[in-house]
């Protein structure tokens, strides 16, 4: 007889959806892709990762709102369909559009985690908890500059003091 619980150990990732889908103009976002690509491990759920990324398409499609009306009017159906040039047979728009999801969706998740542990017992604790106050603004930062190259305009942000 054994006192030894026995537990099946499954992986966060298990329980993600493969794709969020979009509106049909913008593409759909892989989350396992998010997830490697933006160093996410098991600690955000599949379903956090979801809510998180859904909540990342509706700002980013509502910041390109007024963009992708233009692009409509021009004729084209989607955004793969804009003529742009290539990287790793990849439209560089579909690549600026995936990096602002992704760093916006990354910026909700790190501004929740900054309250889940806020004690900073040891150096790398404190560390740990600066990364956690800075992460957010860069890949908000991130975002913008994404946005920024996406609809062709300078990545300058200027704020009056």
């Amino acid at each position: 007889m054994s006192f030894m619980a026995i537990t099946q150990v499954t992986s966060h990732q298990a329980d993600d959806f493969t794709t969020v889908e979009n509106d049909g103009w913008f593409p759909p976002i892989d989350l396992p892709h998010m997830r490697n690509a933006m160093r996410l491990d098991g600690t955000v759920t599949g379903p956090r990762l979801t809510q998180a990324v859904i909540d990342a398409i509706l700002h980013v499609n509502e910041e390109l709102s007024a963009w992708k009306q233009m692009q409509v009017v021009a004729g084209y159906l989607a955004l793969v369909d804009i003529p742009a040039s290539q990287v790793n047979r990849e439209s560089k728009l579909m690549i600026y559009y995936r990096r602002a999801v992704y760093s916006t969706a990354k910026a909700d998740l790190l501004e929740k985690y900054r309250d889940y542990d806020s004690t900073a017992s040891s150096m790398a604790d404190k560390k740990s908890m600066a990364y956690l106050d800075e992460a957010p603004g860069e890949q908000r930062r991130n975002a913008h500059w994404a946005i920024a190259n996406l609809v062709g305009r300078p990545q300058l942000t200027v704020e009056l003091i």
